[in-house]
């Protein structure tokens, strides 16, 4: 159950970032993985490693101002860091044992997106009915 939770909260945050109008939704998700890089800092859990990891995504988010590409690597880059947490016991959230596991199920399809270009699901899916209906 937890996996399929995790995945609809990666699927939820596509669809919300697709109302989103670029280049504006670029740059809200460079945002939003920096601040994926500082999520494990008030837990220090790995010491000094915490600061070198959000050093590294803040460059990496830095970069995803104007790359997609850089975005999801930046996502790929929190699976890895959710996975070294769960397995060390140290969750994102404390009060929240799978906090770390269900982010690092989350967030792989969240860079699957961007990966592919951080396209608007929901221009997609009107483009589609649109079609459908013109068709007949």
């Amino acid at each position: 159950m937890a996996v399929l939770v995790a995945l609809l909260i990666g699927v939820l945050y596509v669809c919300l970032n697709s109302l989103i109008p670029e280049p504006q939704r670029r740059r809200v998700n460079a945002v939003m993985v920096g601040g994926a890089g500082a999520a494990y800092l008030s837990g220090g859990g790995f010491g000094v490693w915490e600061l070198a990891f959000t050093a590294v995504l803040t460059y990496v988010a830095y970069r995803g101002l104007e790359s997609w590409t850089f975005i999801g690597i930046g996502w790929l880059l929190h699976t890895a860091w959710d996975l070294a947490h769960h397995l060390s016991g140290d969750p994102i959230l404390p009060f929240a044992s799978g906090s770390s596991f269900g982010c690092m199920i989350c967030d792989p399809v969240i860079a699957l997106w961007c990966l592919t270009g951080g396209h608007s699901v929901t221009d997609a899916l009107r483009a589609r009915f649109a079609r459908a209906r013109s068709t007949g």
